[in-house]
């Protein structure tokens, strides 16, 4: 996880290979979100190259994911986040935090269970929780990756979203997660994993434009960029000139 904390700082603090900014206040999924933002950001000349270039839908990726599985965790620190900071401008992500939890209704409300105990169910629903509150993944994909970076996962959470969203109060993502709101949510969540076809066997279990397949599924684990790259049918990026890969990972079976 040190390893994935330092790539990160490392494309904050920089823009392009050997040349350093100064620092600015945005992440760098928002540095092309105006021009006030990329001229602080020092990226007005590679946000209009961006604009102009942008010639093809995204890429979707979807991750059905559990909070505390290992496997998931390596995935979207190691390989979905720094990705998705690198090629934000022509890919999309789906989160969708249940994975192979189980639920009941009892009077009226839903009780899970999940795969890694107690914990797991409620990593998931804060994460859910933060999603449903913040919608844009700009602001909620950050404080996730800091969870899953975390050796506590939910024990992060609050600090996590003071250093991301410090004008959200965390007791609002407790009544979310103490409430109806969160049980609706993550019933939610329970029906899309369902949906899922072909059914889920491991997780992570990644679509890439709304499809799965093992092929797909070890390129996503092997080397996200690449595929993103691969698969992007407009103007590549400047990033896609480089190539990356790391190791997968063990799934977290059904």
């Amino acid at each position: 996880m040190k390893v994935a904390g330092f790539l990160v700082c490392l494309l904050l603090w920089t823009v392009r290979e050997g040349e350093a900014r100064p620092p600015c206040n945005y992440p760098p999924a928002q540095w092309c979100s105006s021009l006030e933002i990329a001229t602080a950001c020092q990226m007005e000349h590679q946000c209009m190259e961006y604009k102009q270039k942008k010639d093809a839908d995204p890429v979707m990726i979807s991750l059905y994911y559990e909070s505390l599985c290992g496997a998931c965790r390596s995935f979207l620190v190691l390989q979905l986040f720094p990705t998705w900071l690198m090629l934000n401008g022509i890919m999309n992500i789906t989160l969708v935090p249940y994975g192979n939890a189980m639920e009941r209704s009892e009077s009226g409300k839903w009780v899970f269970s999940c795969q890694h105990g107690e914990q797991e169910c409620t990593g998931n629903m804060i994460e859910t929780c933060i999603m449903h509150t913040l919608q844009d993944p700009a602001r909620f994909f950050p404080i996730i990756f800091c969870m899953e970076s975390a050796e506590n996962v939910t024990a992060a959470a609050q600090l996590c979203l003071q250093v991301y969203e410090p004008l959200l109060p965390w007791a609002n993502i407790e009544n979310c997660v103490n409430g109806d709101l969160g049980n609706k949510l993550m019933h939610h969540n329970s029906e899309l994993t369902r949906a899922l076809n072909p059914p889920h066997d491991y997780v992570p279990w990644i679509l890439v434009n709304g499809k799965h397949t093992e092929d797909l599924e070890d390129e996503a684990v092997n080397s996200l960029f690449n595929l993103i790259c691969n698969t992007y049918t407009g103007s590549k990026p400047k990033a896609c000139a480089k190539r990356e890969g790391l190791n997968s990972f063990p799934k977290c079976m059904a």
